[in-house]
C-alpha cells in the first residue's frame, strides 16, 4: 500500500501582533497552515516567539477560520438585519456609486476613511493615495492614532523628524535602563526576554520603571517609582534638575548641537526633588538616584509606549524625556536614546507612507506647501488638499453630528478601540453608509456595516512592514486568500479605478500623462511607487528591493541607493533633520491628567494590556487556552479598597465615569494603589455586556474612557479616566460552562450574542486549551431578578444542553435552576456542561471538575444538590501562570519550596521539573516573582 506524506512547506512571514517585528517560519501542508516557529535568523527575535505569536498557526486552523473569517462580500438591505451574500463587482458598485454621491453633493470632507496599524505598507500607501490622491480629503486617520502619534510629534518636535533613533543591539549595550509608560514584559515580551540577557550578561546594568502600576515589568527593576498618573513631565524637569545640580550635563553636546537650553533651565528651576517628590508619589531619594543612574551610569536607553503617547499631554511627555537625552548627550550612541516602542506591527509603516490624517508620504507635512507639491508631482495630480484632515475621534464625532456621512473602516475595531463608546456607535448609525473592510466577522464594528468585504490576513497577505527599529521586513503568503477574501490594496486600488470612473471633477486635476492613480497589479509595484517618494528624504529606502529583503533579510532605514545595508542609528554625528541642523529642547509646562479623581469620581482607573491577549481579540480571543493566564474581564483593586467597598474577590462593581458604566467582578491587588484601578484593555462587547438603566448596550471598557486628547498629536488619553466604584446589588446570577466541539464554540459565542445584552452583567468568553477535539465557552450574567425560565433554556440551547445526557433541577419560582449534563468515555463518565441559575456557590467546584475532565462518579446526586457542598472534594489547580505547558501557580509554588540555592538555581530546577517557562519565555517575570517571594522549606527527616 502506498502511504502519501504531505510536504511541509516553509514561508517566512512576520509576526501579526505588536510593532516588535518578529520574524516567523509558517508550515503549511495542500495550503493549510499547520505549523509556527520563530525565524533564528530574522534580527529582531532570531526565532523567539511569546505566547501570542506562537499559537498564531492555532488560530487559522479550519475549525476557527471558518467560524470568525469574513470569506465573501455581504450586504445589509436594511439597518438590524442579518446581512447577505453579494459579488465583489455589485458590493465594490454600490460602494463606489454611494461614496460617489455623497462626494458629489456635500463634497469630499464629507466622506472619512480609518485605517490601521495592522495594514501592510503596501496597503496604507494605496489607502493614502486614493483618499488624498483622487477624492481630495485628508479625512484619513488610523488606529495609529490612538497608539503613537504622540511619539510621532515628540519626535518632530525635539529632534526634527518621526524617526526612533536607536535600535534593539542597544538593549544588550547600555548601562542603565529607563522603561517609563510601558509593560514591557506584557506588551513587548521578545524585546524583555532580550533585556533579561542583556542584565545577566552584564550585571551591573540598573534599571529605573516609572509606572503607576506594579507591573511584572516593575517587579524586575532595581529602582521603581510609582508615579501618580499623568505626572511624567514633571518627573523629567525633577530629574533634569538633579542632573544640572550634579554636573551631569553634558555641556559640549548642547552647545555644539542643540538649541532652547536655557529656556528649559528656567523651566526646571521650580521643579526641586522636594517639588516632584510631592506631585509625582515618590521619595526624594528615589528621583535622585533615577537621576544619577541616567546622567552618569551611562549609556542610557529609554523605552517608552501607552503610558507616555495616550495622554491628553502626550507630545510634552514624550518631549521632556527626550530632553533628558539630549542634555546628557545620551543619542546617537550605542547603548542609548530616546526609543519609543510601536504598538503595532506596522503603525510605522503607515507612517511612512503618510497614512494620517496631517501626513503625507515619506514623511512629508500636510501643512507644508512645498511637502503638498511634490506629493501632487509623484502621485500626478495638481493638487493636494491643504485643509487638515479629521483625525480618528474628530472623524467620529464629526459622523455623530451628521458632517461626515460615509465612513470606510479597514481592518480594525472601532466599535471596541475608540474612547467614548457610545458616540461612536451614535455616529456609525447616523451614517448614510458604513463599509467595514475585515478580515473577521465577529468583531462589534461589523455589526454597523452596510457593507462587509472580505480582506486576506495573517498567512495570505503579501507586502512590508516596518518595526520599531525601523526594520523592514518582508511578509510572504503562505496560502491563497481564503473564501473570497482579497489583499486590502487590491480592494482600494479596485475602490480607486470605480470612483475614477464616477468622479470625472476629480480626475480633471490629473496631470498630462496620468491615466489612473491606481494602475497596481502586484504590491511590489505599490512597493516600488513608495520607495520612489523616499527617495533623498531622511526615510530613504532606494537602496533597497524586494529582491534584497528576501535574499539579505530585514533591513533599518535609512538605507539609500548602493547601500549594502540599513543604519542602525541615527544622528551619530550630531546632525539633526531641523532647519539648522540642531535639536530642538522643548521648554513643556507640566500640567496633569485631563480628569482628575474628585469626591464624584474619586479612583484613577488605568488601562492596559494583557499578557496573552492582542488589542480587541478578534484573533487571539479564537484561543481558549490564551484565556488560562487571566479568564475572564475584571477590575483589578487595591484589597484596603475591596473591603472598604464592604467586597469579596469576584464580586461585582458598577464602575462608572462620566461618559457611560459597565459592570464587571472586582479582584484585589498589590499591584495598583490606593484608590487606583487597572482594567485591560482588551475587554469590548465582544466579551462583556450588559444593559444600562437606559436600555442601552454599555459596551467594554471604552465605555469609560476619555476623548480628551493632545492638542499637538490628537491622541486620546485612553489610559487614564476617573471613576467611580460601587457595589452593583445583583442578587441574582447564572454561570454556564460548556465543552463543545472545536467547529462550534465560535458559533455558540455567536448564538449568546443576543442574550449578552439582556442582563444588567454578563460575560461570554472562551476557555480551554488548543490543539484539542473540544474547546470551552462559559457564560456568565447577572441581575436585580430573575429573567424568564425559557431565556435560561434558550442560554442552555446555545452552550449545545439538550437531550438525555441533562440532569436538571427547577425551582423557577425562586429563581434557581441547576443542570449537568454528563458524558460516558472510555474512562468513565465526565461533566461536559453545566449551569448554575440563583445559587452559583457550586461553581467553585463544578468549574475545576469541568476544565479537568476528571470523573464525576463519586459526586452522585451533589451535582445536582442546590447549594450544597460535595462529599468529594474538588479542588481548583489554580491560577495558570505557563500558558504553552498549562502549569499554574500552586504546583509552581510548591516545587519552590522543595528546592534549595539561590533564586536562580531554584527556578531552573522548578523549569526543568515543570517545563514552565521554557518555551516562548512569556511566563519567566511571573516564575522570578514566584520565586522571589517563596523561599524554599526545610525537610524534616522522617524514619
Amino acid at each position: 500500500m502506498n502511504t502519501h506524506v504531505a510536504q511541509t512547506q516553509v514561508t517566512r512571514a512576520t509576526c501579526p501582533y505588536c510593532g516588535t517585528g518578529c520574524g516567523v517560519l509558517i508550515e503549511t501542508q495542500q495550503g493549510r497552515i499547520t505549523g509556527v516557529q520563530g525565524d533564528p535568523d530574522h534580527p529582531a527575535n532570531f526565532g523567539r516567539l511569546c505566547t501570542k505569536g506562537s499559537t498564531l498557526h492555532l488560530t487559522a486552523a479550519t475549525s476557527v477560520q471558518q467560524q470568525t473569517r469574513l470569506l465573501r462580500p455581504m450586504r445589509r438591505a436594511q439597518r438590524g438585519e442579518p446581512p447577505s451574500p453579494v459579488n465583489w463587482d455589485a458590493a465594490l458598485s454600490e460602494a463606489a456609486d454611494r461614496f460617489a454621491a455623497i462626494i458629489q453633493e456635500h463634497g469630499p470632507d464629507a466622506v472619512g476613511f480609518y485605517g490601521s496599524g495592522q495594514l501592510l505598507t503596501e496597503d496604507y500607501y494605496v489607502l493614502n493615495k486614493l483618499v488624498k490622491g483622487l477624492i481630495g480629503t485628508n479625512n484619513l486617520d488610523t488606529n495609529s492614532r490612538l497608539c503613537m502619534s504622540s511619539a510621532v510629534a515628540g519626535y518632530k518636535a525635539t529632534l526634527g523628524s518621526d524617526a526612533p533613533p536607536a535600535c534593539y543591539e542597544d538593549l544588550a549595550l547600555a548601562q542603565t535602563l529607563f522603561i517609563v509608560g510601558s509593560n514591557t514584559a506584557y506588551a513587548h515580551p521578545i524585546l524583555f526576554r532580550r533585556i533579561e540577557d542583556a542584565r545577566r550578561a552584564k550585571p551591573g546594568m540598573k534599571l529605573i520603571v516609572a509606572d503607576p502600576r506594579r507591573t511584572e515589568t516593575a517587579e524586575m527593576a532595581d529602582l521603581f517609582l510609582p508615579i501618580q498618573p499623568g505626572t511624567d513631565v514633571a518627573l523629567f524637569h525633577g530629574m533634569l534638575h538633579v542632573m544640572l545640580a550634579e554636573g551631569l550635563i553634558d555641556t559640549d553636546y548642547v552647545q555644539r548641537h542643540t538649541e532652547g537650553f536655557e529656556t528649559l533651565r528656567t523651566v526646571v528651576s521650580d521643579f526641586t526633588p522636594e517639588v516632584v517628590a510631592r506631585l509625582c508619589g515618590i521619595p526624594v531619594a528615589d528621583l535622585i538616584t533615577a537621576a544619577r543612574w541616567f546622567g552618569g551610569h551611562t549609556p542610557t536607553l529609554s523605552l517608552y509606549c501607552q503610558g507616555l503617547n495616550q495622554s491628553s499631554r502626550g507630545t510634552d511627555k514624550n518631549a521632556a524625556l527626550i530632553n533628558l537625552h539630549l542634555a546628557t548627550g545620551q543619542i546617537g550612541r550605542p547603548g542609548a536614546g530616546p526609543f519609543s516602542l510601536t504598538g503595532q506591527p506596522n503603525a510605522m509603516g503607515g507612517r511612512e507612507v503618510g497614512g494620517m490624517a496631517n501626513l503625507l508620504s515619506a514623511h512629508r507635512d500636510l501643512r507644508n506647501e512645498h511637502d503638498r507639491a511634490e506629493v501632487a508631482a509623484l502621485w500626478g495630480v495638481s493638487e493636494v488638499p491643504a485643509k487638515p484632515g479629521k483625525n480618528a475621534v474628530d472623524m467620529f464625532e464629526a459622523a455623530a453630528r451628521g458632517e461626515i456621512k460615509a465612513l470606510w473602516i479597514a481592518c480594525t475595531n472601532p466599535a471596541q478601540s475608540l474612547p467614548e463608546q457610545q458616540l461612536v456607535r451614535d455616529a456609525l448609525a447616523r451614517c448614510e453608509i458604513v463599509v467595514v473592510q475585515e478580515a473577521f466577522a465577529t468583531t462589534a464594528t461589523c455589526g454597523f456595516a452596510d457593507l462587509l468585504l472580505p480582506a486576506t490576513t495573517w498567512g495570505e497577505k503579501e507586502g512590508t512592514v516596518t518595526n520599531s527599529e525601523r526594520r523592514i521586513s518582508r511578509v510572504q503568503a503562505a496560502i491563497p486568500p481564503l473564501g473570497e477574501a482579497r489583499h486590502d490594496w487590491a480592494i482600494l486600488t479596485a475602490l480607486g479605478r470605480e470612483l475614477e470612473a464616477r468622479l470625472p471633477a476629480h480626475t480633471a486635476r490629473y496631470l498630462p500623462g496620468t491615466a489612473t492613480l491606481f494602475p497596481y497589479e502586484t504590491a511590489e509595484s505599490v512597493w516600488l511607487e513608495h520607495r520612489a517618494t523616499t527617495a533623498g528624504r531622511d526615510l530613504d529606502i532606494s537602496g533597497l528591493s524586494y529582491q534584497i529583503l528576501e535574499e539579505v533579510g530585514p533591513q533599518q532605514w535609512p538605507m539609500r541607493a548602493h547601500a549594502t545595508h540599513g543604519q542602525a542609528r541615527l544622528y551619530t554625528d550630531g546632525r539633526f533633520p531641523t532647519p539648522n541642523g540642531r535639536a530642538r529642547f522643548a521648554a513643556v509646562a507640566y500640567a496633569s491628567v485631563a480628569e482628575l479623581p474628585d469626591a464624584s469620581y474619586p479612583f484613577s482607573l488605568n488601562t492596559g494590556r494583557l499578557r496573552d491577549q492582542w488589542h480587541g481579540m478578534s484573533r487571539t480571543g479564537t484561543l481558549g487556552r490564551l484565556f488560562g493566564h487571566v479568564s475572564e474581564p475584571d477590575i483589578e483593586l487595591h484589597p484596603q479598597d475591596l473591603a472598604a467597598l464592604g467586597l469579596k474577590a469576584g464580586e461585582l462593581v458598577r464602575v462608572s465615569s462620566r461618559r457611560g458604566e459597565v459592570v464587571v467582578p472586582a479582584q484585589p491587588s498589590d499591584s495598583v494603589q490606593p484608590l487606583h484601578a487597572f482594567m485591560a484593555m482588551h475587554w469590548g462587547s465582544e466579551y462583556l455586556g450588559g444593559m444600562d438603566s437606559a436600555g442601552r448596550p454599555r459596551g467594554g471598557v471604552n465605555a469609560l474612557t476619555t476623548p480628551a486628547r493632545c492638542a499637538s498629536s490628537g491622541q486620546p488619553e485612553l489610559k487614564h479616566a476617573a471613576v467611580q466604584i460601587q457595589a452593583a446589588a445583583l442578587p441574582w446570577q447564572l454561570v454556564a460552562m460548556a465543552w463543545m466541539p472545536a467547529s462550534q464554540a465560535m458559533q455558540a459565542r455567536e448564538r449568546l450574542k443576543p442574550w449578552m445584552n439582556g442582563f444588567a452583567f454578563s460575560a461570554c468568553v472562551p476557555f480551554g486549551r488548543e490543539p484539542d477535539e473540544r474547546v470551552g465557552v462559559l457564560f456568565r450574567a447577572a441581575h436585580a431578578k430573575p429573567p424568564t425560565l425559557d431565556t435560561v433554556k434558550q442560554i442552555e440551547l446555545a452552550l449545545g444542553m439538550q437531550g438525555e445526557q441533562v440532569m436538571r433541577y427547577t425551582d423557577w419560582p425562586h429563581g434557581q435552576m441547576r443542570a449537568v449534563q454528563v458524558l460516558t468515555g472510555s474512562d468513565g463518565r465526565t461533566l461536559s456542561a453545566f449551569m448554575l441559575a440563583g445559587d452559583t456557590r457550586a461553581e467553585a467546584w463544578l468549574k475545576p471538575l469541568l476544565q479537568e475532565h476528571a470523573l464525576v462518579d463519586a459526586f452522585g446526586r451533589d451535582l445536582l444538590a442546590p447549594g450544597a457542598e460535595p462529599a468529594v472534594a474538588m479542588v481548583s489547580k489554580g491560577k495558570q501562570v505557563c500558558t504553552c505547558f498549562n502549569v499554574c501557580e500552586p504546583d509552581i509554588v510548591v516545587a519552590l519550596q522543595r528546592c534549595d540555592g539561590n533564586e536562580q538555581e531554584r527556578l531552573a530546577r522548578v523549569q526543568a521539573e515543570l517545563k514552565c517557562g521554557t518555551n516562548c519565555g512569556s511566563c519567566l517575570p511571573t516564575l522570578r516573582k514566584l520565586a522571589r517571594d517563596n523561599a524554599s522549606v526545610p525537610q524534616t527527616e522522617t524514619s
